[in-house]
């Protein structure tokens, strides 16, 4: 979708959209309006009962006096709630709103309220950059588009400082590309999403100048990365490590590591899975998907830092070659670990790609990100990630980064006792724990491969795909902490 900026003036054909807010007062433009059709706009917001709450929206066709323009008015809600968070999800409800109108394109006069907390050109960048990431749809696979709705293909927010706010929206759309290249991928069905396609895709990064290395099984087995390897031992699809730098802070910055578990398909393996549900497994790899697109983010908006991804790509099948409960393998780390399920494999992959980013980069930190566990789900829902970390520091700036673009990221406990639940007589560690707090005893289990380097983990197994529409998306794949490791690299690790 096109999005621009210009100078407000008064429309006089097409579709207009109007801001509202709670307390139901005209911004100056929508009274201009009002006035020349001799009331229906203030008759339209009255017959509709439109109380200005967010989202809500009411429409005006060919007014008297204007009769080639069409009106929707959107509701920003109250004014003190007006924030950049806030702004985008009116964005959104504007691309829906104009959306619902069949148009094709649709200009937008941006006015506030006295007492919003964005205004003016902030205010027009954010609610385009809410459109923006509204806009996003999934339909390759479509041959037929009836009742999908029309959607606009343009949208042109009319404000004071329209220059500035083109500048500030200009900074937010390669983050917006980065979420939606992360929604492709995990939206892919996983015929077509084996380990190489997946490292392929990664490697379309180089066109914004990340460096992309892709190793496959030969290379690892000589690293001795064997629990990655395990894992996808079982699948005629060859197993993948791919990493993607990012060299934009110089020699001297800092070096943020960015890891994924990538499966692009897990039936459990031997230990395999209920049928039913069996289908959302291809966004197994929605940690992987983070990564990829936090690195097509940062590096789309020649971000002044340096960033290494790191991405474990393999597909979990059983098969007369697949691993068994009860192997014991090598990892990268010489730790040795006792398979007792199968199904318990993210952690195997995490493992390798830990040490092996350790020992090649030395980052100053590790942050990853994988659908590891249902346990997380038990305990939070679908509504926030689950959060592990071994600093705190490093632990509060993400959820800061995340309360900073409306992702949602609560702190889970890591303690010695939960760490002894998963040692067993046969090998160094077991791959699962008993059956109560599962996501803190695989949390556990990473820990055990990052040394000294301060460590995050963020289980997002409830939030990778969303089966509801969430505030700024449709449903589907939500791309979910893209956004926020953007920010975190903006405020903690730029120069």
């Amino acid at each position: 979708m096109k999005i621009s900026f210009a100078e407000p003036k008064q429309p006089s054909r097409g579709l207009a959209v109007f801001l509202v807010g709670g307390d139901g007062a005209l911004g100056a433009h929508a009274k201009a309006i009002d006035k020349a059709t001799e009331g229906a706009v203030k008759r339209a917001i009255d017959a509709a009962n439109f109380t200005g709450k967010k989202g809500e929206s009411v429409s005006v066709l060919a007014p008297h006096g204007r009769e080639n323009l069409n009106i929707v008015i959107v509701g920003t809600g109250a004014a003190q709630d007006l924030d950049t968070i806030r702004a985008q999800e009116v964005g959104a409800a504007i691309y829906k709103a104009v959306a619902a109108t069949s148009a094709k394109s649709a200009t937008v006069m941006v006015e506030a309220a006295r007492g919003a907390k964005v205004r003016g050109a902030g205010l027009a960048a954010a609610l385009a950059g809410g459109a923006r990431l509204r806009c996003y749809r999934y339909d390759k696979y479509l041959t037929k588009r009836d009742g999908g709705g029309s959607a606009p293909d343009r949208l042109q927010f009319m404000v004071k400082g329209a220059a500035a706010a083109r500048r500030a929206y200009n900074d937010f759309e390669p983050v917006a590309d980065g979420v939606d290249f992360a929604r492709d991928l995990v939206s892919e069905p996983s015929n077509v999403k084996s380990p190489k396609w997946m490292a392929t895709q990664c490697r379309k990064l180089t066109k914004l100048g990340v460096k992309v290395e892709v190793l496959g099984e030969a290379q690892m087995k000589k690293l001795g990365m064997n629990a990655l390897l395990a894992v996808g031992q079982g699948s005629v699809r060859e197993s993948q490590l791919v990493v993607m730098r990012w060299n934009g802070g110089g020699k001297d910055a800092k070096t943020v590591s960015l890891i994924g578990k990538g499966v692009t398909f897990d039936t459990g393996g031997i230990s395999i899975k209920p049928s039913g549900g069996m289908e959302d497994m291809i966004w197994d790899m929605g940690g992987a998907g983070t990564v990829i697109g936090a690195m097509h983010a940062i590096a789309g908006r020649k971000a002044k830092a340096n960033v290494i991804g790191v991405v474990g790509l393999v597909e979990n099948m059983p098969d007369g070659n697949a691993q068994r409960p009860g192997d014991i393998v090598t990892s990268m780390s010489g730790q040795t670990i006792e398979v007792i399920n199968t199904d318990a494999e993210g952690r195997l992959v995490l493992a390798d790609a830990f040490w092996f980013t350790q020992k090649k980069y030395k980052p100053d930190v590790m942050i990853d990100f994988a659908t590891l566990t249902g346990a997380i789900m038990v305990a939070l829902g679908r509504e926030y990630a689950g959060l592990y970390a071994s600093d705190d520091s490093l632990a509060e700036r993400i959820v800061a980064s995340g309360n900073a673009v409306g992702e949602k990221i609560w702190r889970m406990p890591l303690d010695e006792a939960y760490d002894k639940q998963i040692n067993t007589p046969r090998a160094d560690m077991k791959n699962v724990g008993p059956r109560w707090a599962g996501s803190i005893t695989a949390a556990q289990f990473l820990k055990r491969f990052t040394n000294d380097v301060p460590w995050a983990h963020l289980d997002i197994a409830g939030v990778a795909w969303s089966d509801k529409e969430l505030p700024v998306m449709a449903k589907g794949a939500s791309g979910f902490a893209v956004r926020a490791m953007d920010q975190f690299v903006r405020d903690y690790y730029e120069g």
